[in-house]
């Protein structure tokens, strides 16, 4: 597992020049082998990162159009019923009030240090490669045409689930008028999923 910033400069760095007095060649059948199984690797992750970027860019448009209370990120099986859930709540950030407290940095270190106090990663298991479905939750008139509106999507209850509430410093907001600037109930609030299923790859 790498942060992406990492995952994409190890995809993207030029390959290392061979050794100038390289060892006797193996069989060509190990060699066939050992080529088309790294460069099957490398297009797995060129493909991710591809999509990844593509991900963050619509993401970043969907919370110019609107207002964004939730977010999850389903790891594996489907969209119903994933092996993992990651529920990201923003209901607790109120632009307006604590723009200070919503720098990148600060919220980054904030956050990992908070998962790690919590260790809420110490009990996961080895599991095989998986894919990633995106959900965000936002105005269901916001005019997005990436992602995809499901009207009556609910929230899956199996499998395990890790919700991170995100929240600002300074005064709270009390009603959900105020949330981010809120100006409609969460009821015209709907689910949107990503039409685009990150894959997982080992390499």
């Amino acid at each position: 597992p790498l942060p992406y910033e990492q995952l994409a400069h190890f995809c993207r760095r030029p390959r290392a020049a061979p050794p100038p007095s390289p060892p006797p060649p193996p069989p060509v059948e190990d060699v066939i082998k050992k080529l088309h199984s790294t460069d099957l690797g490398s297009k797995k992750c060129q493909q991710a990162l591809v999509d990844l970027e593509g991900l963050f860019q619509h993401l970043e448009a969907m919370f110019r159009l609107t207002l964004v209370p939730r977010i999850l990120i389903l790891l594996g099986g489907n969209a119903m019923n994933p092996k993992e859930l990651y529920e990201i709540n923003l209901e607790g950030i109120c632009v307006g009030n604590a723009e200070e407290s919503l720098q990148t940095p600060s919220c980054v270190r904030k956050l990992f240090h908070s998962l790690f106090l919590a260790d809420v990663f110490s009990e996961l298991q080895a599991l095989p490669v998986m894919g990633t479905t995106v959900m965000v939750q936002g105005h269901r008139d916001c005019g997005t045409d990436w992602f995809r509106p499901k009207l009556n999507y609910k929230v899956p209850t199996r499998g395990r689930k890790l919700t991170v509430n995100l929240s600002c410093s300074g005064d709270s907001c009390t009603s959900p008028s105020t949330h981010m600037g809120m100006t409609s109930p969460w009821e015209d609030y709907i689910w949107f999923q990503a039409p685009v299923t990150v894959k997982g790859f080992h390499e």
